[in-house]
């Protein structure tokens, strides 16, 4: 393909300005009916098209096809209720769509899924941050479109302002089906300890938006011991009286019960543990000769409120003397 582009030896207002200059000569010249005016005009002309510096040039073009984008969602939330295989045959449907088109080529882009650290599960399902990142090569005249194969739970969602940062349209295929809903039991507070005898509280909350204001079942069992029921009612936060029964891990199962057409039972459950610490700690000190570092350790140990101290020192014959005071030593005979 052949083409005229100019390269003006000087800028376009330059050129402008003396060509105004050029026609107000000939003018004038016209007016005083000047001889060879025509082959005046004709050199002028030539001169600023050779200003113009005007060139020939030979264009090879290739054709490019337009790209589309295959976005596959690989959170841990398509992996329930069969989403796996729905996600899969969308993307061979539209796999096989886009070889029937001609001039577009296909790119396929996973993103959402979970990493070592679990960091996804916490802060949500990222599509569009890996998308920008996928389309940061691809110039925006050749973008075709992009087509989202989720389930619709996306966390990273830009705002209107700025715009979003592909051209093109963008599609949703959602592998969910319709009426799916799922309930999941939020724990809101658990102690880190308490004191073992008395209470514990942990605070739980049932989401299901569908049935907001319902009553929910909830099943307990504290150390594997036998269930117990309490009733709450969803999206309304329910406190939960645990008794430590002894010191270290007191563990306590939480169940919701399912709701209608429930996706999936795994976040109905939660298991929290509550360290049981006994309120004063007893501690029978036992010293068979009174010495400097067994002082220390009864001074420490006095020193402590949380502990209960209870010591004794054998007595020792009547004719072994030492530096040890009087009050320091036992009034009783050990054991007794």
């Amino acid at each position: 393909m052949l083409s005229i582009a100019f390269t003006p030896m000087f800028p376009w207002p330059v050129l402008a300005a003396l060509a105004a200059l050029a026609a107000l000569v000939l003018c004038f010249g016209l007016w005083r009916r000047a001889n060879g005016l025509l082959w005046r005009g004709a050199a002028l002309a030539a001169m600023f098209a050779a200003l113009a510096n005007p060139v020939l040039v030979e264009e090879e073009r290739e054709p490019r096809p337009d790209i589309a984008v295959a976005l596959v969602d690989e959170s841990l939330s398509q992996e329930v209720a069969g989403r796996g295989s729905a996600t899969q045959a969308a993307l061979d449907h539209v796999r096989k769509s886009v070889a029937a088109m001609k001039n577009i080529e296909l790119r396929v882009v996973r993103a959402g899924a979970p990493s070592a650290a679990g960091a996804t599960a916490v802060e949500g399902t990222h599509l569009f941050k890996p998308l920008s990142r996928a389309l940061a090569d691809i110039p925006q005249k050749r973008m075709a479109g992009i087509v989202m194969i989720t389930d619709g739970q996306v966390h990273d969602v830009p705002s209107a302002k700025p715009p979003l940062p592909f051209a093109g349209p963008l599609h949703v295929m959602l592998s969910g089906r319709r009426g799916e809903r799922d309930r999941r039991l939020v724990v809101d507070h658990v102690p880190g300890y308490g004191i073992v005898g008395k209470q514990a509280e942990v605070r739980i909350r049932v989401e299901d938006p569908a049935a907001d204001g319902r009553p929910a079942r909830i099943t307990l069992s504290r150390d594997g011991g036998a269930p117990e029921t309490v009733a709450a009612v969803i999206g309304r936060t329910q406190t939960i009286k645990l008794k430590l029964d002894h010191a270290g891990p007191n563990i306590l199962q939480i169940e919701a019960a399912p709701g209608a057409n429930e996706i999936t039972r795994v976040n109905n459950r939660a298991v929290v543990a509550v360290n049981g610490v006994r309120e004063r700690l007893r501690v029978l000190l036992v010293s068979g000769e009174p010495h400097p570092g067994e002082r220390i350790w009864r001074n420490f140990l006095k020193a402590d409120p949380s502990v209960d101290l209870v010591h004794f020192t054998i007595l020792r014959p009547p004719e072994k003397q030492d530096s040890t005071p009087v009050h320091e030593l036992s009034l009783i005979a050990f054991p007794i």
